[in-house]
């Protein structure tokens, strides 16, 4: 069993991005330490630093439970597709180790799925 983030329309055929909880993980680590943070030191996360401490556009992605929690709204779709689209044309550039390119092909199928939530105007569930 994994972690699911797909558009909450009800539309069992709509994309989704599924994986592992320790992928997604890394996955919200990399993200994190390209805003300038790490997520370990995050309240909710290990560490005592508050999430007013650092601002960033993927902050309702990053500090939000890997199952479960409250979904997305599109307008917080549409912050973080801005921002992570911005950080995957970076991590394109940026070299071509295994994982990197992993954590670019998942953070283009995110856009999708957030494009999606954006043009039917519904939420971002997680299971």
């Amino acid at each position: 069993m994994g972690l699911v983030l797909f558009p909450g329309d009800g539309d069992n055929s709509s994309p989704d991005v599924s994986g592992s909880y320790s992928g997604f993980a890394a996955f919200r680590r990399r993200l994190a330490e390209t805003e300038g943070f790490v997520l370990a030191e995050m309240r909710g996360f290990g560490g005592e630093r508050p999430w007013s401490d650092v601002s960033t556009a993927l902050e309702p992605l990053l500090d939000h439970p890997d199952a479960g929690g409250n979904d997305l709204s599109p307008d917080e779709c549409a912050s973080i597709l801005v921002r992570l689209e911005a950080i995957t044309d970076q991590w394109a550039r940026e070299g071509n180790d295994q994982l990197l390119r992993q954590h670019v092909e998942d953070a283009r199928q995110l856009a999708g799925v957030l494009r999606l939530c954006i043009e039917k105007d519904v939420p971002l569930a997680f299971l």
